[in-house]
């Protein structure tokens, strides 16, 4: 009986022995499975990256530096220079129903040293607004830039909700500001057909992934 049980866990041991080197195989497998389809996801994000920038615009604003602007091909860029201003817009090549238009400016007294100053500005300024709206109230929420600070306010028209997209009449508007120094800034406007649409995030991600290049006189 002893030699029975001994024989056994012999056996049982040989076994598990046995079973080791088919069981790393499998894990050695899954664990090129997950580098694999890793390596393919990250593949298709840095297509979908290159596809998403595909072209820039830069704003020279003379020696206060260099502003770029990147999104997709099916935009397309119109611009404007004043003597105390430039005026950028990026509208749709396709059939979006989407716009965006910013006016920079150059302030000689830099009135919104703090982000509460300029919060106040925005929803000041984006008030108008606010009673036609279904949000009723202009609330700043902020930008995430990369040089200075901002905030918008969202709007929502009440008589366009639900109704199919016309063209050139949009459901909602972001109104906000940007100071991206104290000699800059900018005010913002994106016009779209909700906040979760696609040409909407376009927009607001080419605003929020602007860059920029100082210049001689820039004070940041």
């Amino acid at each position: 009986m002893q030699e029975t049980e001994a024989c056994s866990r012999a056996f049982a041991d040989d076994g598990r022995r046995a079973a080791h080197p088919l069981h790393y195989a499998r894990v050695s497998l899954d664990h090129l499975h997950l580098i694999f389809t890793m390596k393919r996801l990250l593949a298709l994000l840095l297509l979908f990256t290159g596809s998403l920038w595909a072209q820039s615009e830069t704003i020279n604003l003379g020696s206060r530096g260099k502003l770029t602007i990147f999104i997709g091909d099916n935009w397309k860029f119109e611009t404007a220079d004043y003597a105390d201003r430039h005026m950028v817009s990026i509208k749709p090549k396709n059939d979006a129903n989407a716009e965006c238009s910013l006016t920079i400016t150059f302030p000689e007294t830099d009135r919104f040293d703090t982000k509460n100053r300029l919060k106040q500005r925005a929803e000041i300024d984006a008030a108008k607004f606010a009673d036609q709206s279904v949000e009723g109230k202009a609330i700043g929420k902020p930008f995430d830039i990369k040089t200075g600070y901002g905030f918008h306010c969202d709007f929502t028209d009440p008589e366009l909700v639900g109704k199919p997209p016309q063209k050139g009449n949009f459901k909602t508007i972001s109104a906000g500001l940007i100071r991206l120094t104290p000699e800059i800034l900018i005010e913002v406007s994106i016009s779209a057909d909700g906040f979760n649409s696609g040409p909407y995030n376009e927009l607001l991600g080419a605003i929020e992934g602007m860059e920029y290049k100082p210049g001689r006189s820039s004070q940041i």
